[in-house]
C-alpha cells in the first residue's frame, strides 16, 4: 500500500481520485514541523502547498519517501538539493493555477486604480463621496511583466484584451516563443528599461538568490511617479521597507501586494498603514474555486501516474 500524506489544503475531489486509484491518503492540514518530522517516515509521498516547508531535516527523516508534489507554481518551500541527493522526485503543478493568478493580477490593478476597496467601505459607512474616489483607467497603459512564463503569458493575453500594451523582461526565455511575438508582447533586454517606461509592473518569477530584493531603493527610483507595481508571485522579490518609503515619498503611485517576505503579515510590516495607495491581500493567487479544483486534480494525476509506473 502506498501511503500519501497531505499537509496543506487540497480539493476533496483530488483526495477521492487518489483513494479510488488505490492510494492510502491521510490528511493533516497545517501539521506542525515537529510532528511532520516524527511521522514523515511512514509515507511514500508528500503533498504540500505553500505553507508546509519540506526542509533538509524532513527529507532526512523521510526514509520511505519517493516523491513530493507541490500543489502550485513555485518550489522554494522544498529543499530540492536534499531531495535530489536522497533520490526523491519533486514535482509541482504550474499549469493549474495560472488563470487564477492572472485574473487576480488584473483584478488587483482594477481595484487599486479605481479605489474600489475604499469606495466600498465608504458607502457601507453611509457616505456618498463620489468625487473622492476618482480613479485611473488601464486602457492604453503600458504593462511591464517581469517574467513571462505561464502566468505572465495569461496575464498578457488579458491585458492586451483590455487595450493595454505589454512589454516583458525574461532573461531565461531563449529563444522567445512564437506565441509571445504573435500576441504583440515586446521583449526588452534590460530590466531597467522596463522599469523606466512601464505604467504598471507585475512580477511573475520565483524567489531565488538573484531575484531577492530585485525591487529595492535603486530600482524603485527608476520608476515613474505614476507607476503602480503588482506582486502576486513571491514575497521577497520586493524590499518591503524600500517599497513603503517609495509610496510615502510619492516616488511611485502605489502597489498591490498578495505575497510577503514573512507570512502571515506581522503587525510591524512597513506596508501596513499606507492607506488607499496600497492594496494588500493574504496570498490569494490560486484561491479560486476553479483553480483549487485544477490544482488538486493535477496533484492527483501526478501521484497516480508516478506510482503506476513503479
Amino acid at each position: 500500500m502506498t501511503n500519501v500524506l497531505i499537509c496543506d489544503p487540497v480539493d476533496e475531489g483530488a483526495v477521492k481520485k487518489m483513494t479510488q486509484a488505490g492510494l492510502k491518503v491521510e490528511t493533516k492540514k497545517g501539521i506542525p514541523p515537529a510532528e511532520l518530522l516524527k511521522c514523515v517516515g511512514n509515507y511514500q509521498a508528500l503533498v504540500v502547498r505553500s505553507a508546509t516547508k519540506v526542509t533538509k531535516d524532513v527529507i532526512a527523516q523521510g526514509k520511505n519517501l519517493k516523491i513530493v508534489v507541490r500543489g502550485g507554481v513555485g518550489l522554494d518551500n522544498i529543499d530540492r538539493a536534499a531531495a535530489k541527493a536522497a533520490n526523491i522526485e519533486v514535482q509541482n503543478t504550474p499549469e493549474a493555477s495560472s488563470i487564477s493568478v492572472a485574473e487576480l493580477t488584473l483584478g488587483m490593478m482594477f481595484t487599486l486604480c479605481r479605489k474600489l476597496s475604499a469606495a466600498d467601505a465608504s458607502v457601507k459607512q453611509g457616505k456618498w463621496e463620489k468625487k473622492k474616489f476618482a480613479g485611473r483607467e488601464l486602457w492604453k497603459k503600458n504593462l511591464g511583466l517581469v517574467g513571462i512564463g505561464r502566468i505572465g503569458f495569461e496575464t498578457a493575453k488579458r491585458a492586451i484584451g483590455l487595450g493595454m500594451t505589454v512589454q516583458a523582461y525574461d532573461p531565461y526565455l531563449k529563444p522567445v516563443p512564437e506565441s509571445i511575438t504573435k500576441l504583440g508582447i515586446k521583449m526588452v533586454a534590460q530590466l531597467d528599461d522596463l522599469l523606466k517606461t512601464a505604467d504598471f509592473i507585475s512580477f511573475h518569477l520565483p524567489l531565488t538568490d538573484k531575484t531577492k530584493h530585485m525591487i529595492n531603493s535603486r530600482t524603485l527610483g527608476l520608476m515613474k511617479p505614476t507607476t503602480v507595481i503588482v506582486n502576486c508571485a513571491r514575497g521577497g522579490i520586493i524590499d518591503e521597507a524600500a517599497l513603503a518609503e517609495a509610496i510615502k515619498s510619492e516616488k511611485i503611485a502605489g502597489a498591490a501586494i498578495d505575497v510577503y517576505e514573512s507570512e502571515p503579515v506581522k503587525p510591524d510590516n512597513p506596508l501596513l498603514g499606507l492607506g488607499d495607495k496600497i492594496l494588500l491581500t493574504p496570498h490569494l493567487g490560486a484561491s479560486s474555486k476553479e483553480g483549487q479544483a485544477r490544482v488538486g486534480e493535477a496533484v492527483a494525476d501526478k501521484l497516480i501516474s508516478y506510482f503506476e509506473k513503479k
